[in-house]
């Protein structure tokens, strides 16, 4: 029988002993203050969230990918951090790929005993086609997951930069991959939710590993997201609002500028900044691997 009560993730919280008496201003307060301690336990593994972003950023602009995978909480995070990277960053679905165990349904409804399968968790990611230029990050709150102990396993043996984020020190996925990031929020509000805290901080790191990632690889100027895909009116506005950010314009100039791009920013912000015409601002860019601040460089 498993010994679950060795993990922090699943004992009690002394804080919360009377949670079933407390009343709704209460339950918010004691979960406010324990998501305090959980964003504050992100700062001790800032150093090896650093080297996955390297690692990551290293293996997206060689043209290979970063794949997510967990079972449950962990891997609906891992599906929905890659699910927003290709409006946010302009990217295809396939350069951030996110694996739930029991596949794509798994993310609205359980299946159940697909994350028990170790074998599952290396069949994926062999339906990927994974090759040794991919970066795989294994999630599993607990650090035990079978599922994602088994992509892992596989991944590593493939020659794949491999990372295990997990909410327990010295886990079972921190050992079995190459870099470990095990932030420790403690104990659950509600024992064992690990949607919650463990959650949280799984959530914060994926936010930095992606958005880093992508910023590494040129997709921000400033803190601007130039690669943002202007696909509906709100992203028309806010794209035309980019350029007149980036470059101290009007938005007649932003519009014009936009128009000759086909809504795209980057060439938008050089050609303006630049004074050139689109097909030269491309150019630019071309010749600066897709960075704005090296394509206006003199």
């Amino acid at each position: 029988m498993l010994n679950l009560k060795k993990l922090s993730t699943e004992s009690r919280n002394p804080e919360t002993m009377g949670l079933d008496e407390m009343g709704p201003l209460e339950i918010a307060q004691a979960m406010n203050r324990e998501d305090a301690r959980a964003v504050a336990s992100v700062t001790e593994v800032l150093p090896q969230v650093a080297t996955a972003i390297e690692w990551a950023a290293t293996a997206v602009a060689a043209g290979h990918r970063l794949i997510y995978m967990g079972a449950g909480t962990s891997g609906r995070l891992g599906v929905l951090d890659a699910a927003e990277c290709p409006p946010t960053f302009g990217v295809s679905p396939d350069v951030v790929v996110g694996l739930i165990a029991g596949g794509a349904g798994a993310f609205i409804k359980a299946v159940e005993g697909a994350e028990d399968n170790r074998q599952l968790g290396e069949d994926d990611l062999r339906g990927l086609a994974l090759t040794a230029g991919d970066v795989v990050v294994g999630l599993a709150a607990s650090g035990r997951t079978p599922y994602v102990l088994g992509g892992l396993a596989y991944a590593r043996a493939l020659g794949c930069k491999t990372v295990g984020i997990a909410c327990n020190r010295d886990s079972a996925v921190g050992r079995e991959a190459e870099l470990a990031i095990e932030p420790v929020p403690g104990p659950e509000v509600l024992t064992g939710s690990t949607r919650l805290k463990a959650g949280t901080v799984q959530k914060l790191v994926l936010n930095m590993i992606s958005t880093g990632t992508m910023v590494r690889c040129g997709k921000a100027y400033q803190n601007l997201m130039v690669d943002v895909q202007a696909t509906n009116e709100k992203l028309v506005v806010r794209a035309q609002n980019i350029v007149m950010d980036a470059c101290g314009c009007d938005r007649e100039q932003a519009v014009k500028a936009l128009a000759a791009t086909d809504g795209q920013v980057k060439p938008a912000i050089v050609s303006v900044l630049l004074g050139c015409d689109a097909e030269s601002a491309r150019a630019r860019l071309d010749a600066s691997a897709g960075h704005v601040r090296a394509a206006i460089a003199e």
